[in-house]
């Protein structure tokens, strides 16, 4: 069942998504060369605990870490450790936020120092399918035109979009229906209606679409190792223009 918040609902959700917003900006020029994924994580929760905030992954199905960050071929979930960003890394950062009950959550992919021809233009069309993925979320419109939109835009790059994972709905829980899925068919799914809070998340691959969970139950990677992005926002469906609240 897709829940259609009300006034108030909106209001925390929001607030909670602000916190989010508040830690990419935070967090933005620690993102480089030299700096491990444990670090990185530990500013990422020491921002969302100064907004009084509680980081919504941690503890999520037994999570021990307020952030994903996921680096070259790996998709999403992966778990910071020990290894250090270098030159020519890109790297995956999810982030969510609880606050008073309500959850935020968004994703940025950045490259480190210099990165190849390929990884820039990965990059583009990552941000771009998200862009675009946005655009369709409007009142009256279909879901099927959301994952369309990322499908279409990807593959005129000669890009995948990784099918077994999805976006998601977002409000009272981290997780809500419905899927949303990076592919589809225009006109097809449920109709959006005013109300509805999406965690809008495209997950694209420089090579094929198969992806892979290793053995540690989190860190999903690309099936031929090649490097991919992920993008994402917390979206409301109004009467008008979508509203981006992690923005």
């Amino acid at each position: 069942m897709i829940l259609i918040k009300d006034q108030d609902e909106i209001q925390k959700v929001k607030a909670a998504c602000q916190v989010v917003a508040q830690v990419f900006r935070e967090i933005e020029g620690q993102v480089k060369a030299g700096i491990s994924t444990l670090e990185l994580d530990a500013l990422i929760e020491g921002s969302i605990r100064r907004q009084g905030a509680q980081p919504a992954f941690k503890g999520y199905r037994g999570y021990k870490h307020a952030s994903c960050l996921s680096v070259n071929a790996e998709v999403v979930h992966g778990i910071p450790g020990s290894r250090r960003l270098s030159e020519g890394d890109v790297v995956g950062v999810d982030i969510g936020a609880l606050l008073n009950g309500f959850y935020g959550d968004a994703a940025r992919t950045y490259a480190i120092g210099q990165v190849s021809g390929q990884a820039r233009k990965l990059l583009r069309v990552g941000e771009e399918c998200l862009e675009l993925a946005i655009k369709q979320a409007r009142a009256g419109r279909h879901l099927g035109d959301i994952g369309s939109a990322i499908e279409r835009h990807a593959a005129r790059a000669k890009f995948s979009v990784v099918r077994d994972l999805f976006g998601h709905g977002i409000g009272r829980s981290l997780h809500e229906d419905p899927l949303i899925p990076n592919f589809g068919m225009g006109g097809q799914g449920a109709e959006l209606r005013p109300g509805m809070t999406l965690a809008i998340e495209p997950m694209v691959n420089a090579g094929g679409s198969q992806v892979l969970t290793l053995s540690d139950g989190w860190t999903v990677v690309t099936a031929d190792n090649q490097l991919s992005v992920h993008f994402e926002n917390t979206v409301l469906v109004t009467e008008n223009d979508p509203e981006v609240l992690t923005k």
